[in-house]
């Protein structure tokens, strides 16, 4: 098989799947595939050389291997905490990768690669500073400056989901704890399970945040209310990122990035508490979808 340097494939890994896609130097899709995701070390070794293989075997070989992942990924590639694939850590992964796939192999922060994937042709495609944020079951972030990833001397760049949220109102209600021990995080308040939380207290009844979404645009008072209640959030949080970062863009990922609301009413409650106003920070959803975080890794 002749080797061209300009394919790349990029690998996303997760607690159930193993997503993948080949794409060409201008960023079109070659091929994709997904596999479920092995609960033990050697059988996601074996089943990400397996991937690349049927990847190639539809396209050409690729000069480039990406992986995004959660979890922390270190300054040399390296994973070191794995929050989801406890079977990876302390594990010797990316040099038993570039055995069996015969080539170096990147791998990044799923946060950061969502990041990369929206800076480089996606939503905020030609923009120098890119926050990258995923709102869904958790809350995550990422770092672009000049289509690159800013890592940080700990690896943890971007990770703003566990600061606490700023400038609270009485109305915010009672914190509670967050997985990673503290208390009153960012992801508390801004993650799927707090909108479902806040739909619960006004309307007495449970809802998934699609289903609220779905409800506030068929007028019902509660839904629009507990959105809301999480657009003021949300604008408090990202003005504390605007303020320290001043970023170009900031492009929204994840579930919660669906309700359309969230793009004319943050940025209008965001002035409130950024120092700059920030009336040129430009809020978009990102343009790739779930296959950023794919397509980010290929950009690694």
């Amino acid at each position: 098989m002749v080797e061209q340097s300009g394919m790349r494939i990029g690998i996303d890994i997760g607690g159930s799947k193993i997503a993948a896609v080949i794409l060409d130097a201008e960023g079109r899709e070659q091929a994709r595939c997904r596999s479920d995701m092995p609960r033990d070390y050697a059988g996601t070794v074996e089943t990400i050389s397996e991937t690349v293989g049927r990847l190639e075997g539809r396209a050409q070989r690729a000069g480039h291997i990406g992986i995004s992942m959660p979890g922390v990924v270190n300054g040399a590639g390296e994973p070191v905490l794995m929050a989801n694939l406890s079977w990876l850590q302390g594990k010797p992964f990316r040099p038993d990768l570039e055995r069996v796939l015969d080539r170096p192999v990147h791998i990044g922060n799923d946060a950061n690669c969502f990041a990369l994937s929206e800076a480089t042709d996606g939503a905020a495609a030609g923009a120098r500073t890119v926050f990258g944020v995923i709102l869904g079951t958790g809350v995550g972030g990422g770092i672009t400056i000049d289509g690159r990833v800013i890592g940080g001397a700990n690896a943890t760049a971007g990770e703003w989901g566990h600061n606490p949220l700023p400038w609270r109102e009485t109305s915010d209600g009672t914190e509670i704890r967050c997985g990673c021990g503290q208390t009153g995080c960012i992801e508390t308040w801004l993650n799927g399970a707090a909108l479902s939380r806040d739909y619960l207290s006004l309307a007495g009844r449970t809802a998934a945040p699609e289903e609220i979404s779905r409800l506030a645009g068929e007028g019902d008072a509660s839904a629009r209310q507990a959105i809301s209640r999480y657009e003021t959030r949300l604008a408090r949080a990202l003005a504390a990122a605007i303020n320290f970062l001043d970023p170009d863009v900031i492009v929204l990922g994840g579930g919660l990035s669906a309700i359309s609301s969230l793009y004319t009413n943050v940025p209008r409650l965001w002035s409130r508490h950024a120092s700059s106003n920030a009336a040129l920070t430009r809020l978009v959803k990102a343009e790739h979808g779930p296959d950023s975080g794919v397509r980010g890794a290929a950009w690694l």
